[in-house]
């Protein structure tokens, strides 16, 4: 993704210093980037605002839990 370093990324501040936190960065034509926070390197995934809120209910139903 171009100009990706240039992103604002920013974390909860419902976050603790545990490291298992995720980034969100919104970009320049409206969708959210998404990385670990213990990664920022390691890639990003980039949704549109309704895809991002659908993991969103995804995560709180619990859909992901292992």
């Amino acid at each position: 993704m171009s100009g990706a370093l240039d992103l604002h990324w920013r974390k909860s501040s419902y976050s603790g210093d545990n490291g298992n936190c995720v980034e969100l960065a919104v970009v320049a034509d409206g969708r959210v980037a998404m990385r670990d926070s213990k990664a920022p390197a390691g890639g990003m995934l980039v949704l549109t605002p309704a895809d991002l809120r659908e993991f969103v209910v995804g995560v709180r139903a619990g859909e992901f839990d292992a």
